[in-house]
């Protein structure tokens, strides 16, 4: 695309001053660099990944008040992690990690276990251990 052709649609980046660095052609014929305030589709697309990223999170928290999971799924998602991604920084294989969703499992799990997953949340035991309504 040339240079003058780069997209600069409204886009959430665009509303935080921020702007993506994208390549081109100039009026040589030669690739260069150049700042996008955003593109359509790609806001679309963004916007939509947020959504399912929310819902997911709500969805989350609903279990946990229920008291169908732990609140460690609950901050696994509001977190943007998995469960891969989630063992690998609390140091656990992924089976130990899964088991923790269990309410039961969880209430019985010591407090160094405990404090790795706070730690990795960046959040206090108590916040791990009580989610509000």
């Amino acid at each position: 695309m040339k240079k003058e052709e780069v997209p600069q649609d409204k886009s959430n980046l665009a509303s935080a001053n921020i702007r993506e660095m994208v390549y081109a052609v100039d009026k040589d014929g030669n690739y260069t660099t150049s700042l996008s305030s955003g593109w359509d589709p790609k806001t679309i697309a963004l916007d939509n990944a947020i959504k399912v990223i929310e819902e997911r999170i709500s969805i989350a928290k609903e279990k946990v008040l229920k008291g169908e999971t732990s609140p460690i799924e609950y901050y696994m998602e509001l977190h943007k992690m998995d469960i891969p991604v989630l063992a690998s920084y609390v140091g656990l294989w992924q089976w130990r990690v899964k088991r923790h969703f269990k309410p039961t499992v969880f209430k019985k799990l010591k407090e160094k276990t405990l404090q790795k997953y706070a730690d990795v949340f960046e959040i206090s035991l108590s916040e791990l251990k009580q989610i509000d309504a």
